[in-house]
């Protein structure tokens, strides 16, 4: 969590009125060096800010998140990021994740741009080892991409920061993602296409973005029709918060033959339990068990290791076939975006022909050997 990379200072998860006036005249006094634009003011006050967050509770960091985030675009570049931090801290413990998100968000965008740009700069500066943020120094980095054709070197001075910065944005973000409603604006307005690309370009370097990658995919309010090959009916679901296939497979297997609408077993009710919103105890391994083989229309396998949204959309709706399992699987019950809870609800079944018809249009399995190629 954010929260866990501020500082507490042996305070109280509960303050006193007495330290909420402390808390912010300091954001007063922050905010006035940052409008200043005076450097020194502004690290003294951000010092005291940060001291002050620490032991901060809910109350104080609802009111405070807001302010610190609307501080990021005019903060120093290096600074700005763990500003970043403290805005996701506040988001964890209430602050609003939509008032947050925005200015957050951009700063994610723009440390991806300048990490792409670093890691161009590098191959074109003679390649090798990438630089490592938590142990090289970012100003022997920037002397090797600079331009020297360039008097101000902002293109290799960005691409520096969002290097050496994108880790902590991409904790900020992930605070502010684990909420429908951020999810939901993010991808209304297109942030999260924007972002989604960045990072799929960016692959797995550095920096471990996979979970960030997922919440960002993971989709609230989405219909899924739902084909069982074998029985010939179907189904019309409605997915929230689902950010894994092993998630979405062990709840259609309980919506669907918990239900008495498939024949099967149905999962235990603690792997039910741990993919929508227990928490997993990392003690013991609790076992989820396969049902179904998950097949796109076209024949292709939808992998449980992959996301909803690989489900292809058919007629504006995302569509999935069941098939009998090929062979048996089993992984480890849970979800792998712990703080986000999922679910899936039945809106419909289909009438026979309304089954029938898209079965109709739907292609057989591809043979296990071509699945792997």
């Amino acid at each position: 969590m954010v929260s866990d990379r501020i500082p507490s200072h042996g305070g109280s998860a509960d303050p006193s009125d007495r330290q909420s006036p402390a808390l912010l005249g300091a954001i007063a006094d922050l905010e006035a060096a940052v409008q200043a634009t005076d450097i020194e003011r502004i690290d003294a006050a951000f010092r005291a800010v940060r001291g002050l967050l620490g032991p901060a509770g809910e109350r104080e960091s609802a009111a405070v998140g807001p302010r610190l985030a609307a501080l990021l675009p005019d903060f120093p570049p290096f600074e700005r990021s763990h500003l970043a931090m403290m805005v996701g801290a506040c988001v964890e413990r209430g602050a609003d994740p939509v008032a947050c998100a925005g200015q957050v968000l951009a700063g994610l965008r723009g440390a991806l741009s300048g990490a792409l740009l670093l890691i161009e700069r590098w191959k074109e500066t003679g390649g090798g080892e990438l630089p490592d943020p938590d142990g090289d120094d970012p100003g022997q980095a920037h002397a090797r991409i600079a331009d020297p054709k360039d008097p101000d070197a902002w293109p290799a001075h960005r691409a520096v920061i969002g290097w050496w910065t994108l880790h902590l944005w991409q904790m900020a973000s992930f605070a502010v993602y684990t909420h429908a409603a951020v999810r939901t604006s993010a991808r209304a307005s297109g942030v999260t296409d924007v972002l989604v690309e960045l990072i799929e370009r960016y692959g797995e370097g550095q920096h471990d973005l996979k979970g960030l990658l997922y919440l960002m995919k993971t989709f609230d309010d989405e219909p899924l029709l739902v084909l069982d090959r074998p029985t010939g009916t179907g189904y019309l679901v409605r997915m929230d918060g689902l950010t894994d296939n092993f998630q979405l497979h062990t709840l259609l297997a309980d919506l669907l033959i918990g239900g008495g609408h498939l024949p099967g077993t149905r999962p235990d009710p603690e792997v039910v339990a741990l993919t929508r919103t227990e928490e997993v105890d990392g003690r013991r391994r609790v076992t989820a068990l396969g049902a179904f083989n998950l097949v796109a229309p076209d024949g292709s396998w939808i992998w449980n290791e992959g996301t909803p949204s690989d489900i292809p959309v058919v007629d504006g709706v995302r569509t999935l076939v069941l098939d009998p399992q090929p062979y048996e699987r089993s992984w480890a019950a849970g979800r792998f975006i712990q703080q986000v809870p999922g679910e899936l609800r039945l809106e419909r079944v289909l009438t026979p022909a309304e089954a029938a018809h898209h079965l109709s249009r739907t292609a057989a399995a591809r043979p296990f050997e071509e699945a792997f190629r």
